[in-house]
């Protein structure tokens, strides 16, 4: 789309807003995992805000960049990067998540413990705000309270319209090596060692995460990049009838292309496919490869959270109702371990995921330069993540392991990210979330409340 046609656009969706007493976003996919309400208005339309619009080569004082619209998905800005030799520096797991998605409402991947979250490479954003204007924020301009407050936000800010970006150079191969581990608490050693260093036994390390299949068999996933398949006779392919995550256990060494590493979670949504079946191999082998991704899956769960379908089965036979455990949290690394054996503990749900992160380095006059989701510059952490339900026992109430599990990561000093259930009372969600600051921004922004709050949004799913 040229600059006119997005200037159109632009003042087009602004006198939306303007005309629009609450605005929501009229979208075809979606990564939430939290109730919404239902509505009968047309949401607003930012469809014309996708695609790269202009890349810049790296020169020896800036890097490469993309200016991008806000609703392309990343499995888009993947395919049109590619080509180029470049990728952003966090590409999130799920094809359909978009980059202002990814931005306000935060994003992880194994490049993150080197490349920290995709809000830190946004270098300038044009967000469309409440009162129907559309600014342009950067970390140091009139805007820098918005660009500092965009990420965790939620769309209850503001969208992204347009947003630049670093990236970073690519080969055509990604080397994988799994390493197993007893005991959780040689994992996290090893998770400090490589965030240290960048090395594992004297290779450089430029892709890190893990997964948990119980408390005595834990694995890294260390990557590094490569111009050759190296070890085997061609690059492996989980995007039919062969399971990533269960090669972890088999292999020790691997090696995937670019796109099919970076999308190497997408095919089966992590594990969550079993859920449908389509692990089960006289199934899988008639399963349409192009329905092997995860928004095929996000339409079935929804259609079962709508519906359920499955639900009235289960009480029918007598089982008890299930309550969805979905959450992402980010653990000081110090922490992790004891975190991990806690949740085995007292939590049903295994595998579990493990993503290093750490924030890029942060100017010292900034202690916390993303107030919203206040992680600490200089600090490692460990993103968890779980995804299932577990049975309601007899006398608990759905929410009660939710509501455990939130103790336990502000317990740890960690937090958790809101794109699914929250359960945190009003005065304890402000304290987490930086409220007071939030309150500032929101009402120069938003004054006129177009946008639900974040409150509720992630707590009363408005």
């Amino acid at each position: 789309m040229t600059s006119p046609d997005l200037a159109r656009a632009s003042a087009a969706a602004a006198a939306q807003v303007r005309s629009m007493d609450r605005v929501r976003l009229a979208k075809k996919t979606s990564n939430l995992f939290r109730p919404r309400e239902r509505h009968d208005q047309p949401g607003l339309d930012l469809s014309a805000f996708a695609g790269v619009q202009e890349t810049t080569a790296a020169t020896d004082d800036r890097p490469a960049t993309a200016t991008v619209g806000g609703l392309t998905t990343y499995e888009q800005l993947v395919d049109e990067l590619l080509p180029l030799g470049q990728m952003p520096l966090v590409v999130p797991q799920l094809k359909t998540i978009t980059l202002g998605g990814a931005v306000t409402g935060l994003g992880i991947e194994s490049t993150s413990f080197r490349n920290g979250l995709p809000h830190e490479s946004v270098t300038a954003m044009q967000i469309l705000t409440g009162t129907g204007e559309v600014v342009t924020a950067t970390r140091d301009n009139e805007q820098a309270d918005l660009f500092h407050a965009f990420p965790n936000s939620y769309g209850s800010l503001g969208y992204a319209l347009t947003l630049t970006i670093e990236t970073e150079r690519t080969r055509p191969y990604v080397a994988l090596r799994h390493l197993r581990f007893s005991r959780l608490s040689r994992t996290a050693e090893a998770i400090a060692h490589i965030m240290a260093t960048r090395d594992w036994d004297g290779e450089e390390v430029d892709f890190l995460d893990g997964v948990v299949f119980s408390r005595t068999e834990a694995y890294l996933t260390l990557g590094r990049w490569a111009d050759t398949v190296e070890g085997q006779p061609r690059p492996s392919d989980y995007t039919g009838q062969q399971i990533y995550y269960r090669s972890i256990q088999h292999r020790r060494r691997d090696v995937l292309t670019t796109s099919d590493y970076l999308w190497r979670w997408d095919t089966d949504w992590f594990w969550c496919s079993r859920a449908f079946g389509a692990q089960v191999p006289a199934i899988r082998r008639l399963w349409p490869r192009r329905l092997l991704r995860s928004d095929f899956y996000w339409k079935l769960q929804d259609f079962e959270a709508r519906r359920g379908v499955v639900a009235a089965v289960d009480r029918r036979r007598g089982r008890p109702a299930q309550e969805r455990v979905v959450q992402d949290v980010e653990i000081p690394l110090e922490h992790t371990a004891p975190f991990l054996d806690w949740f085995l503990t007292h939590v049903p749900i295994e595998p579990l995921w493990l993503c290093p992160v750490q924030l890029r380095p942060s100017a010292p006059t900034q202690p916390t330069p993303w107030p919203l989701y206040p992680m600490r510059p200089g600090t490692a952490y460990v993103n968890v993540g779980f995804w299932s339900a577990v049975p309601i026992q007899d006398g608990a109430e759905h929410g009660d392991v939710n509501r455990a599990i939130e103790a336990k990561v502000t317990e740890l000093g960690g937090h958790k990210g809101l794109y699914s259930e929250a359960f945190y009372d009003e005065a304890t969600f402000a304290a987490l979330y930086d409220g007071e600051h939030y309150a500032q921004v929101k009402a120069r922004y938003d004054p006129d409340g177009r946008f639900p709050t974040l409150y509720d949004k992630a707590v009363r799913a408005r």
